[in-house]
């Protein structure tokens, strides 16, 4: 029988408590195709629900990890009709850490052909919680956003989609990521003292919309002083302090429960991303590539800080 290796764990732990497992090949069943993973995008929510950060349910039995790959469709279950073997897909999914998955078709999309197979695998969470931050935020054509790390993964991704929207955006971020910014369409600005009459400079028509995705004092700080409505701040990454602050908050991974709307945006975005991307109008960067059997080693530098950017695994 075939078998599909996993990556899993059965206790609350470190990157340590990853293992590999061999499992029975999945068989796509009514309603799903198998997809032969050539790629994992590797997130921080893939290890706060490693490490308990995330409030999950107890373990009873082996979790996987991860939410985000892409692939090539290898076999196709009943009543599919719009997939076909050969179809390059991106998937998201929980358990993506694995080398062949069955995956239902509403958790599919197609790979534009401008996108790499590693850089596909990348953009299921950061895309979808860009697209939803600033769709819940209603920023507009005309509009001029701010984006607090405007060169992380979230972060590109909000530059891009304000940018095609008609939007004006300034994005902080260090001295070594300033052109990357610029290359999206956004005005750079270093993080650092004065920075919030640097970002006066960059935009003196004021700003209408925040979206932190830095989380520090600077940073809020200088929202505040800039956008008085705080309905139209949110974050990504300080949601304890979010009410205190009264600003919004939304969560880089996969929040439990997800509206109806909310899972609505989430797979939309990934769906526009993917046709800007068809028209040359939505980039992907990714860090650096490990092989699969370093999936542990992913983690770890995604929680230390270590890794500047995206990294995929390569099953």
């Amino acid at each position: 029988m075939a078998e599909t290796t996993v990556v899993q764990y059965s206790r609350i732990g470190g990157p340590e408590v990853l293992e590999f497992a061999s499992v029975p090949q999945p068989v796509p069943g009514p309603g799903e195709v198998l997809v032969e993973v050539l790629a994992i995008g590797v997130n921080p929510i893939d290890g706060k629900l490693r490490a308990g950060v995330r409030p999950s349910p107890p373990i009873t039995e082996p979790r996987r990890t991860g939410s985000d790959a892409s692939g090539v469709i290898v076999a196709v279950g009943d009543a599919v009709s719009d997939w076909a073997v050969g179809d390059e897909v991106i998937v998201s999914m929980s358990g993506a850490y694995a080398t062949f998955l069955a995956v239902p078709v509403d958790r599919l999309d197609r790979k534009p052909d401008e996108w790499s197979f590693e850089q596909a695998a990348a953009v299921g969470i950061p895309v979808a919680t860009a697209y939803q931050t600033l769709k819940s935020l209603e920023l507009t054509a005309g509009e001029t956003l701010l984006v607090h790390a405007g060169s992380g993964a979230v972060g590109q991704a909000a530059i891009q989609f304000a940018v095609a929207w008609g939007a004006t955006v300034v994005a902080t971020g260090g001295p070594a990521r300033q052109e990357r910014m610029r290359e999206l369409g956004a005005i750079p600005v270093e993080y650092g003292p004065g920075l919030l009459e640097r970002l006066r400079e960059g935009a003196p028509q004021g700003f209408d919309v925040v979206l932190d995705g830095a989380g520090t004092d600077e940073a809020l700080e200088a929202s505040f002083q800039l956008v008085s409505d705080r309905s139209r701040i949110g974050t990504i990454v300080v949601g304890a302090r979010a009410a205190e602050l009264g600003i919004r908050a939304w969560s880089g991974g996969n929040p439990v429960p997800l509206s109806d709307e909310e899972q609505r945006l989430r797979r939309e975005g990934v769906a526009v991303a993917s046709a800007l991307a068809a028209e040359g109008r939505f980039d992907v960067e990714v860090a650096e590539t490990l092989p699969f059997d370093q999936a542990a080693e992913a983690q770890r530098r995604i929680e230390s800080g270590e890794s500047r950017g995206k990294i995929v695994l390569l099953p």
